[in-house]
């Protein structure tokens, strides 16, 4: 089982001392990536909630570079102590309730200190134990911990918050602070004549008349600097002075705190205050230099900003492409890292500011306008080598290995530089991949302004199957005049593609020339029936019929000659996707909303085989055989009801695989955040028959699995699938209720059919009424409805 997709970007990451390695809060576990590769190397797992804060124990000497030490705290309560270059869990302490922050001052101010037992670490913690349900009472708390336990006790309150805060401590350890609005409250660490274990901490506080989103301390003097959500980068200088002075230094400073301190507001104890303006949006990335010449700031226009701090003057590194989140240093002063909200880490060359790699998860999905909501397709699957190509944000498709984990390129399907605020003007309508991965095809709308304007356009890229940089082959504008692409299909075998519209046409394109860098896709036939919007398509596994969804009918083709075959009964509401169950007969179809269905097609015999009412929000086939699976939204009445709750514990959707016309799931899996999620089959990596089955969730993280593997039955219930339900009180007559006798019911058809027809006196009147479903063949038919009709001949006997 393989699991992916984890944001890289919810907590800072951490270099190693020798700079070789940087560390990444991945979910429930920390990844550890190489900084010359930008490949995962290995990763620490034992939390079991997301861990919120990595600290690397840093070195105080040249040799003790190679020492690989860090602490971790999690949502689970508790602070784990590792050795990352095993990995190995050295200790364990249980705080008994979620942390969001932690910092450990003596590593900073006493690196020679490696007695973990001797630690002290203050905390951000939610304790919700004394508050009553529905009050405002403080959740948050800033609290002291004492690390030479393995069990904490309560600890000491420094102050109560709304919600958990993040700490930030200063390079030098000897302060820390948290943001609380418009106001920065600081801590000092250490007292005269004592130690940062035995101190007893003191507190003063700075003000803005702005929100504040993010402060830095400066490494050597009494700086700090702050960004608020206009855009604006303040610099308090000689904070603590007065409150947080230190026996003598009280003395030398009198003289200065009690002349007129310009920019600072409400009495705050600093020297000065200014303000810098260069940011149109908020700020939320601040870190100064390690040698506090230089302040780096960024925010959600995607640039970096470094400003020289006596003078104010500043260089940009611009066209990140997406709103920064964290700066870090390394030990190296020629390396540094920024992190993008875009789920991605870059690597920058100091002092150029120059990207040497970049280390790229999955990046989120894009934001859809509402009428967009359900209808589009934003992930498409390779199956021969387990890669899915993603709509982002930023009109991009991204190709991510899933068995690997990592980023292989990005397609930027429509020009655009990223500006904080700009409206969705663009929208990716979908994606689709050839069967062998070479072929890519795109639909975009340029959204109209004002009723004016607007733009459909398909667009086909093509790659080598080994390299999955793809380059665009063909432009379409307006592939179906005014209307909008509702979906693409690839042949299973051939250079062909058909495409689908609302406004009641379809055609299929093929790629003229098998030159990569000269061929072009051209329309090789429109179809149309009855003027009806076609909402789906799907070619058959052996490429020889083309399935046409015409709102609630479903129309069968040649796709070679373009001539209508036949034509399947209708549906309760328009069918929104449609899929061969591989080479068989069988044809999957379901609709949404406001009656879903799903339902399965026997396309010789022109025929429903089964129906159920759910929701599908994607479905997926086996090549070489009659299974297929399907994802569906679990409906609220299931998930109300007392005796599923534990089924249905924090889950929306379901994975339900079938095989061939059987409407007994064979295997069941809840899953969550099902909803604008997507699943696909993939071949086996030495064995293709053994085929493995990918989920992609609404947030693209993923799981790829084995469907008939023990151990996908031991752990699916540990992440994003659930246990697998079988048949019984217990799965799925449990979930859908008891199904049907099928066996029976064919049983009674068959014998209804070989009973003799019998004709009545008016045979015309009634033996063509009822559904087209439960005919008899033709043959019979005609034969009895002509024998009806004649005067039969008694026989004479002599």
């Amino acid at each position: 089982m393989i699991r992916g997709g984890s944001s890289y970007v919810a907590s800072a990451p951490s270099f190693s001392n020798d700079a070789k390695k940087l560390l990444v809060c991945t979910g429930n576990t920390v990844s550890v990536f190489s900084v010359a590769t930008g490949l995962k190397i290995t990763s620490l797992e034992g939390h079991t909630a997301p861990v919120t804060t990595l600290i690397v124990v840093p070195a105080s000497t040249a040799a003790q570079k190679i020492l690989c030490y860090c602490w971790t705290a999690s949502l689970d309560g508790t602070i784990r102590h590792w050795d990352f270059s095993g990995p190995e869990l050295l200790k364990t302490i249980d705080a008994h309730v979620p942390i969001y922050s932690m910092v450990i001052p003596s590593l900073l101010s006493e690196p020679h200190l490696t007695d973990s037992t001797k630690l002290v670490a203050y905390v951000s913690v939610e304790d919700a134990s004394l508050v009553k349900e529905g009050s405002k009472e403080l959740r948050g708390h800033i609290r002291r911990f004492n690390l030479a336990k393995e069990r904490l006790p309560r600890g000491d309150t420094l102050k109560e918050t709304e919600e958990p805060k993040s700490i930030v401590i200063s390079p030098s350890g000897e302060f820390f602070g948290i943001l609380h609005k418009c106001k920065i409250h600081v801590w000092d660490t250490v007292t005269s004549g004592g130690s940062i274990r035995n101190a007893v901490s003191k507190k003063m506080t700075l003000h803005h008349t702005k929100v504040i989103n993010a402060f830095a301390f400066h490494p050597t003097e009494r700086i700090i600097a702050a960004g608020d959500v206009t855009g604006r980068v303040l610099i308090w200088r000689g904070f603590g002075n007065r409150k947080l002075a230190l026996g003598s230094q009280k003395k030398n400073v009198r003289s200065v705190v009690d002349l007129d301190n310009p920019g600072v507001r409400d009495g705050d104890d600093a020297e000065s205050s200014t303000t810098w303006h260069w940011h149109s949006a908020e700020v939320n990335v601040l870190n100064f230099s390690s040698d506090g010449e230089y302040l780096y700031t960024g925010g959600r226009e995607g640039v970096l900003v470094v400003w020289k701090l006596d003078t104010g003057k500043k260089k940009f590194l611009p066209r990140i492409g997406s709103p920064l989140l964290y700066f870090m240093w390394s030990p190296d002063p020629t390396l540094s890292s920024v992190v993008c909200a875009d789920n991605q880490i870059h690597l920058l060359k100091m002092p150029s500011m120059e990207i040497l790699r970049t280390i790229s998860g999955i990046k989120p999905p894009p934001s859809l306008p509402k009428m967009y909501e359900g209808l589009a397709s934003t992930v498409a699957f390779d199956r021969s080598s387990g890669v899915a190509a993603l709509c982002t944000e930023n009109y991009c498709v991204q190709l991510y290995n899933l068995l690997n984990d990592r980023g292989i390129s990005e397609v930027q399907v429509c020009e655009r530089n990223h500006q904080p605020g700009d409206e969705i003007t663009v929208v990716v309508t979908a994606v689709a991949l050839s069967l062998d991965g070479s072929v890519m095809s795109t639909t975009e709308v340029k959204l109209a302004e004002d009723g004016i304007g607007g733009l459909v356009s398909l667009k086909f890229w093509v790659s080598e199957p080994d390299n999955k940089t793809f380059t665009l082959s063909t432009i379409v504008y307006e592939p179906h005049k005014d209307a909008g692409v509702s979906a693409i299909a690839f042949h299973p075998t051939r250079s062909m593609a058909v495409s689908t519209s609302f406004g009641g046409d379809f055609k299929i394109w093929v790629c003229n020339g098998s030159d990569k860098d000269s061929s072009s896709w051209t329309c090789h036939a429109v179809g149309s029936y009855k003027k009806k919007p076609m909402t789906a398509a799907a070619f058959s596994g052996d490429g020889t019929v083309l399935a046409v969804a015409a709102e609630k009918v479903i129309t069968l083709w040649n796709p070679g000659k373009n001539i209508l075959l036949s034509v399947l009964g209708a549906t309760l509401t328009p069918i929104t996707k449609l899929c061969f169950a591989g080479k068989s007969e069988f044809l999957v179809a379901a609709s949404h909303v406001p009656k879903p269905q799903l339902s399965v097609w026997n396309t010789s015999k022109l025929s429903l085989s089964w129906s159920y009412e759910l929701r599908i929000e994607a479905v997926t086939s086996a090549v070489d055989s009659s299974a297929f699976a399907v994802l569906a939204l679990i409906p609220e009445t299931f998930k109300k009801s007392k005796s599923k709750k534990n089924i249905f514990s924090g889950r929306d959707g379901a994975i339900l695989l079938f095989n061939g016309s059987d409407p007994k799931p064979v295997s069941i899996w809840t899953v969550i955040k099902g909803e604008g999620g997507s699943i696909s089959f993939l071949e086996g990596e030495d064995d293709k028959s053994q085929l493995r089955l990918a989920y992609v969730n609404g947030s693209h993280e993923y799981v790829v699995f084995h469907p008939n593997s023990d151990e996908t039955h031991e752990r699916c219930a540990e992440g994003l699938t659930g246990d697998e339900e079988t048949a019984g009180d217990f799965g799925y007559t449990s979930l859908y209720g008891k199904l049907p006798d099928y066996d029976k019911k064919r049983l009674e058809c068959v014998e209804s059919l070989a009973t003799p027809f019998v004709s009545s006196e008016r045979p015309w009147e009634t033996i063509f009424s009822g559904s087209t479903l439960n005919f008899p063949p033709l043959q019979k038919l005609c034969g009895e409805f002509f024998e009806s009709l004649m005067e039969k001949r008694t026989a004479v006997v002599e």
